[in-house]
């Protein structure tokens, strides 16, 4: 088995309901400058779905005690367990951190962003996930490129955005969590709309703002609070001090072996009060792990 495979189960076990291909930083153009080819590229991209899969399938045939499927007489229960295709922004694809500034220059525009994304889409649309997860978003410039996207391909699976946040007001880039989200909500494919990678303390407020731009349901994965170095390639930590369940599947990198950020009894007691500002739907971002997960689970399952 592989270890991405693995993790995916590790998440499964923890109580997950949706789980995220590893394709976040997996883009076309990356592998072409690696050196592969096109084709090899695109079978990469539909394989980082497969494994998603295979996972759903090896957690369903072997599940166990220690699952939330898991019930005392014997019997298994299956939950329903969904796979999301994961795209991460321009931003992730350059590798430059700028996927939390939203930074890209004058020389990226629309139509510069709707053709980096167009043919990732269409490969991922058609590996087999049950949605597409848009994630950390850090500008509504290219909000608007998906949202075209997801009209001119004719997109017939649901889809959620995900904004990124270094307050509580707007996403990165400075753009109005407000206007980004309202156009999340004028675009009928979206059937959900939140906030990743963001420390936790700034989830409350971003959640009351996108409430009054849209009544989709608002899913919420935070990051651990710390932050990262572009330059170290490292998570910091900070000065300052889910009806469903997911994970998401970030790559190994230098630093992100040992968390310092939130612990997970922390991150969790923040969970009910997201959830009365109207968030439905919780998971975890960069640095959190299956412990995070299996703790929200615990603090859902005490209050329905």
């Amino acid at each position: 088995m592989c270890l991405t495979c693995q993790v995916h189960l590790d998440y499964l076990d923890a109580g997950a309901n949706i789980i995220l291909s590893a394709s976040y930083q997996a883009t076309i153009q990356g592998f072409v400058a690696k050196g592969l080819s096109v084709e090899e590229a695109e079978s990469l991209l539909r394989r980082s779905v497969e494994i998603a899969c295979e996972a759903r399938e090896i957690y369903y045939d072997k599940s166990t005690k220690g699952s939330w499927d898991y019930i005392e007489s014997g019997n298994i229960s299956r939950r329903p367990v969904l796979v999301a295709a994961s795209v991460g922004s321009y931003g992730a694809y350059l590798a430059d951190g700028s996927e939390y500034s939203g930074k890209y220059g004058d020389a990226v525009s629309l139509e510069t962003l709707k053709d980096f994304h167009r043919r990732r889409l269409q490969v991922l649309l058609k590996s087999g996930a049950d949605l597409i997860a848009f994630e950390t978003i850090p500008n509504k410039l290219e909000a608007k490129a998906y949202a075209q996207l997801l009209e001119e391909e004719g997109i017939n699976i649901p889809a959620w955005f995900s904004f990124n946040s270094k307050d509580a007001i707007n996403v990165v880039s400075g753009d109005s969590i407000l206007e980004c989200a309202s156009i999340a909500d004028s675009c009928k494919q979206v059937v959900a709309v939140g906030i990743n990678c963001t420390p936790p303390r700034f989830i409350h407020g971003l959640v009351l703002s996108i409430r009054k731009a849209t009544s989709k349901p608002i899913v919420i994965y935070p990051n651990s609070g710390e932050t990262y170095n572009a330059e170290l390639k490292q998570w910091t930590v900070s000065i300052l001090t889910e009806f469903f369940l997911f994970e998401v599947f970030i790559a190994c990198i230098p630093g992100c072996l040992k968390s310092s950020g939130v612990v997970d009894e922390d991150f969790v007691s923040y969970i009910n009060k997201w959830r009365e500002a109207g968030a439905s739907l919780f998971g975890g971002c960069c640095r959190t792990t299956p412990n995070t997960i299996r703790a929200i689970g615990s603090v859902l399952s005490k209050n329905p």
